[in-house]
């Protein structure tokens, strides 16, 4: 049964409630996937029981927010102590500035199109982390865009006018982190171009040097050319490589589990991770 290691729910920018998402996962077949919502765990308890009635075992995990030499990159973080102390506070910290820049965003696109911030609010599940992507949703809502996707190409962009940074940790110190809570630590889509610029290989390798134990290798954004490089890597860098979705809901148009990890990852993974249990049916 397939192996999805990076799935959002609406506990961050996800279109699909915790439940629902381990739902369409067992639906498409999956044995397994990791709930990976933004800089928070808020997901984890609705997900774990709803994986138990599905019969899916469910990695507990977040989608860390980080930066190094001034490229935001992200780090998947999987079976961490959701209460280790500094991991906690760089999350708050994270969520709470994600939200200051969402607020100041949305001000200057008012500016040109009519969005108020209480339609993106609508957009936002109750302690969810907040995004640009509740901003496209909005505006999708408002028909000034037609997708999350047009939103992103013009108004939301890295290089738009409207486009404001938000505060990310250190990506060496997270991975430090994670690995001191126990958790595995494995760099996110790190091909991914079409947003944000990518790190070269000499800041893998010091992230390796860090502790990061993989890299997401087959992803819905990563070229062919990008998957062979990338695998490649790995396999000199001694990091393990994983496979996965990156499902949103209806927020993007990959399916859940459209990309998956090898059997003998997700068990090497499962070995080294121990700050919280893995939820098994």
């Amino acid at each position: 049964m397939g192996i999805d290691l990076h799935v959002h729910s609406t506990a961050s920018d996800g279109t699909d409630p915790p439940a629902v998402v381990v739902e369409r996962a067992a639906a498409a077949g999956l044995g397994t996937i990791a709930l990976t919502d933004h800089d928070t765990t808020a997901g984890w308890a609705e997900a774990a029981e709803a994986a138990r009635r599905a019969g899916v075992t469910l990695l507990p995990g977040a989608e860390l927010s980080c930066t190094t030499g001034g490229i935001g990159v992200h780090v998947l973080a999987y079976l961490y102590d959701p209460l280790q102390p500094e991991l906690l506070a760089q999350a708050r910290r994270t969520r709470s500035d994600r939200l200051l820049r969402a607020r100041r965003m949305v001000q200057a696109i008012s500016s040109d199109f009519p969005l108020t911030w209480d339609a993106v609010l609508d957009k936002v599940e109750d302690g969810a982390t907040v995004g640009r992507p509740h901003i496209a949703d909005a505006m999708v809502a408002k028909g000034l865009v037609a997708s999350r996707d047009e939103a992103f190409a013009t108004v939301l962009h890295g290089r738009s006018p409207y486009y404001l940074p938000h505060y990310a940790q250190n990506a060496q110190s997270a991975v430090r982190l994670i690995r001191a809570a126990g958790g595995v630590p494995v760099m996110a889509h790190p091909r991914a171009s079409r947003q944000r610029r990518v790190v070269g290989v000499d800041v893998i390798a010091d992230l390796a040097a860090a502790g990061l134990a993989g890299l997401e290798v087959d992803h819905p954004d990563h070229s062919p050319a990008d998957r062979e490089m990338l695998r490649g890597l790995a396999a000199e860098l001694g990091l393990l490589a994983t496979g996965s979705s990156d499902y949103h809901g209806s927020g993007k148009s990959t399916p859940i589990g459209a990309f998956t990890t090898a059997p003998d990852v997700l068990e090497a993974i499962i070995a080294e991770g121990h700050g919280t249990a893995v939820v098994r049916p």
